[in-house]
């Protein structure tokens, strides 16, 4: 099949499923929020995965700084931060992927 009549191919078939003549499978997904997180939440995280503070910083692509500052409640973790830090709660052994034992 040519490129032109793949395209052709599935155009027809999106109007036919607009128009209602196509049933089509329908997924729905539904992502969980971000969760936010406290210092000790954080400190929480990092300690059962038993890293320190710059192994853990190195391994979510921050500073130490910014690992500290977050445990003391100066700052709290944004976005993909706050994602990873969901995600290493959730699944902490799939941190070790992410860990060079030299």
């Amino acid at each position: 099949m040519s490129v032109y009549s793949s395209i052709k191919q599935g155009l027809d078939e999106a109007v036919k499923y607009q128009d209602g003549k196509v049933n089509a499978r329908k997924i729905r997904i539904v992502v969980k929020p971000v969760e936010t997180f406290s210092g000790e939440d954080i400190k929480r995280i990092r300690q059962n995965v038993g890293l320190s503070q710059v192994v853990f910083a190195s391994s979510l692509g921050v500073s130490k700084k910014t690992v500290e500052a977050w445990e003391c409640g100066r700052n709290t973790p944004e976005g993909p931060s706050r994602r990873l830090l969901q995600l290493i709660r959730d699944y902490p052994e799939m941190i070790d992927q992410y860990l060079v034992k030299a």
